[in-house]
């Protein structure tokens, strides 16, 4: 493979959004077959499998990695999606800075883990409840593999966000009983995942 990518104008990043170690090739498209049969040949002896997109995003959902159109947004702001640390409002004037400041007193929702009892998955948009009054919206769900249970990432009141709090999503008409528990679901370590 290494040769390969000698002769082939490419580059080679760490910019994945899965939470895990890995690298991206970005090759001509000329290129990209000759370069993607090479890669499967070459990881033969290390069990080597392609996935798709599916399983990408299903990998930077259990890290709880915000993604544009679930939990960013241009109506979502930096501190309730629980990316502020990405906004430094002492860096000069900019458009938005005095809006940026209020929401950093008060962010208006808070991005949350959930742990849905039972198998079936939330979707993005499913309502958050407790006792029946709708207090946030789920932004991604998905039953997650690595962890063996249905989880989902929303924006809720700030008043239902603590950990341990119990809720309910509405999941195809019906609600199904959740948990608030601590992002991220998943964080790589030494090979061991904890479950939340």
């Amino acid at each position: 493979m290494g040769r390969l990518l000698d002769s082939v104008d490419s580059v080679i990043s760490r910019t994945g959004y899965t939470g895990e170690d890995g690298f991206e090739l970005i090759v001509p498209a000329t290129e990209a077959e000759r370069v993607w049969t090479a890669l499967l040949e070459s990881g033969k002896p290390h069990a080597i499998v392609p996935c798709g997109l599916g399983a990408r995003d299903t990998l930077r959902f259990e890290a709880a990695m915000p993604l544009y159109g679930h939990e960013l947004s241009e109506t979502t702001n930096p501190y309730a999606a629980g990316v502020g640390w990405a906004v430094k409002l002492d860096k000069g004037e900019f458009v938005g800075r005095d809006a940026l400041r209020r929401f950093q007193s008060n962010p208006g929702q808070t991005r949350v883990g959930l742990r849905i009892d039972g198998k079936r998955a939330a979707r993005q948009g499913s309502l958050v409840r407790l006792d029946g009054k709708d207090v946030g919206l789920v932004t991604s769900g998905t039953f997650a593999p690595t962890l063996g249970q249905s989880l989902a990432m929303a924006l809720v009141d700030p008043s239902v966000s603590a950990t341990g709090t119990r809720l309910a999503v509405e999941i195809r008409g019906r609600e199904d009983a959740a948990k608030v528990v601590p992002l991220p679901f998943y964080k790589r370590t030494a090979g061991s995942a904890a479950s939340p």
